[in-house]
């Protein structure tokens, strides 16, 4: 949490687009729910490693410390250059292929602190805002599965 704060992202802030990307199939969604899925989510282990790997390459592509072609390609977010999409990936597959879908739908649409962070002049985020992005479709859908398994058992009980 504390290097996700660190880059100007707070917990609230990925909750946030968690709602608005789940509401529409929850009216009864509160952010509560949402804090509390994001909390999960980054309470993983894989979460945390593809988080502070993330960071970490920024970082030191922001301070010149990687070595060519591949600072220039975290620094400038290069379109051939999916390994950020793909560290990112490895939170979202823990809760299924809907997290594949949601992720996919953040990353065109930048949602909320997924914009900023991919706005130019502040830093380079070519890996949180995608590990951003990430985290809340990967919390969308764990909401969804517990939607899901609340219909399943309340059809199995009738």
């Amino acid at each position: 949490m504390a290097w996700l704060r660190s880059r100007g992202v707070e917990l609230a802030d990925i909750a946030r687009i968690v709602y608005d990307l789940y509401r529409p199939k929850d009216p009864q969604l509160t952010l509560a729910d949402c804090l509390e899925s994001v909390e999960r989510v980054v309470s993983k282990r894989e979460a945390q490693f593809a988080i502070l790997t993330g960071i970490a390459l920024d970082v030191l592509a922001e301070r010149g410390q990687l070595p060519e072609p591949l600072r220039q390609a975290i620094r400038q977010d290069d379109p051939l250059y999916g390994v950020d999409e793909v560290l990112a990936l490895a939170i979202t597959n823990v809760y299924g292929s809907i997290g594949l879908t949601n992720f996919g739908y953040l990353d065109k649409q930048k949602l909320g602190v997924i914009g900023r962070l991919n706005g130019k002049g502040n830093g380079v985020h070519t890996f949180l805002d995608d590990l951003v992005a990430g985290i809340a479709a990967a919390a969308s859908a764990r909401l969804a599965h517990q939607l899901e398994d609340g219909l399943l058992a309340a059809a199995g009980s009738g």
